[in-house]
């Protein structure tokens, strides 16, 4: 079981069984906002498509929720927390079938030109990622081999210790390692970016000054906000800026205090924070949920009190997951839609909002990767 096992089920692929409706709409967003998000390629750079089943061809309303979207490309993380290299390659070798199986749907990106295909032709496009070093075991070679089967975008640590680097939950005096430096180096030489998303203080310093190319934090949120471990300081921010990077802000229960939902509000004041800081070129979405609305249905409650209770059994549940994933005001497979519109009615240019929605990231990756 691992992190996505809160959107996506509890089986070996992790497939979901989705809630239908969503809970929010789209009534009211201005002509600009779907205007720019029509136009836009957007790109969110961590979240998972509407899986209902393992079995192909892929249900019909699964693939209308993907089309539906506006979505021209996903960061799709295999593998979670803990899988073992087995069970990681299972994992992608499932999501090339999905490719295989619906190729007027999705399209697996292994460079930025990519993008502009997956956009002119209506199609998914989806980049592979690790959230954890797990499959990597302690083998540099590794990183070289899923590099070849398509994983573009890689993490030193989920939150805890690895071999390479430490996470949000480790010791502060935990930092990138020797073997950490020399995975940073072969990622920078052969095109896969580095993804500090859940890198702790220490580790994020180190590996920003280890890497020759930018870096990124896929999926995050303001410290200065709202105060939690997998919240990112000003200073990180400015420094992955000044780097060339991106910020993607995701849509979870770290966004507000304990005790409330979060909301759409509390979302805008997360992305407007990092604009601020970061400038409007290196600000994106990261939403590390699924594309699916979140299912509020007893029995998906029941499947998320279990997901939850195993990674606090692990102990790498952060302070404060004590709520559904999900923003109030977001929970639909529209949210991008909803998010060009909050920008716009908040002040920001069409030209921004388009850039948040995926231009940055798209430009970022390409800098990273070529």
């Amino acid at each position: 079981m691992d992190r996505r096992d809160f959107t996506l089920g509890a089986g070996a692929l992790a497939i979901a069984v989705m809630a239908p409706p969503a809970s929010a709409t789209t009534d009211g967003i201005s002509a600009a906002a779907r205007s720019v998000w029509r136009r836009a390629t957007v790109l969110d750079c961590n979240i998972g498509p509407k899986i209902s089943s393992d079995h192909f061809p892929m249900a019909q309303g699964d693939l209308d929720a993907v089309r539906a979207s506006g979505v021209s490309a996903i960061k799709n993380s295999i593998g979670g927390f803990n899988a073992s290299f087995e069970d990681t390659v299972a994992e992608l070798a499932f999501y090339q079938r999905m490719v295989e199986a619906h190729p007027d749907v999705f399209m697996q990106i292994r460079n930025v030109a990519d993008f502009a295909i997956a956009k002119r032709t209506h199609r998914m496009g989806m980049i592979f990622g690790f959230e954890s070093a797990t499959a990597l075991a302690d083998k540099l070679d590794n990183i070289t081999l899923f590099r070849w089967l398509g994983v573009r975008v890689m993490q030193l640590s989920y939150n805890l210790t690895s071999p390479f680097g430490a996470g949000v939950l480790a010791p502060p005096e935990a930092t990138l390692t020797d073997l950490g430096r020399q995975a940073i180096a072969r990622m920078n030489e052969i095109g896969v970016a580095l993804d500090l998303s859940h890198a702790n203080p220490a580790t994020t310093t180190a590996a920003m000054a280890a890497s020759t190319k930018p870096v990124i934090m896929s999926h995050a949120g303001c410290k200065a906000v709202h105060d939690n471990p997998r919240n990112k300081t000003d200073d990180q921010m400015r420094a992955l800026a000044n780097k060339g990077g991106l910020m993607g802000i995701f849509d979870l229960f770290y966004l507000a205090p304990a005790g409330r939902q979060p909301n759409l509000d509390d979302y805008m004041a997360h992305m407007t924070h990092a604009l601020k800081v970061c400038g409007e070129d290196h600000v994106g979405i990261g939403s590390d949920s699924s594309l699916a609305p979140w299912d509020t249905s007893p029995e998906a409650e029941k499947r998320f009190q279990e997901s939850l209770d195993y990674r606090k059994k692990t102990g790498v549940a952060a302070p404060e997951e004590d709520r559904p994933l999900y923003v109030i005001g977001l929970n639909t497979n529209r949210r991008t839609e909803i998010i060009a519109d909050a920008l716009i009615k908040r002040g920001y240019s069409e030209r921004v909002a388009e850039k948040v929605l995926g231009a940055n990231f798209i430009g970022a990756l390409g800098r990273i990767w070529s």
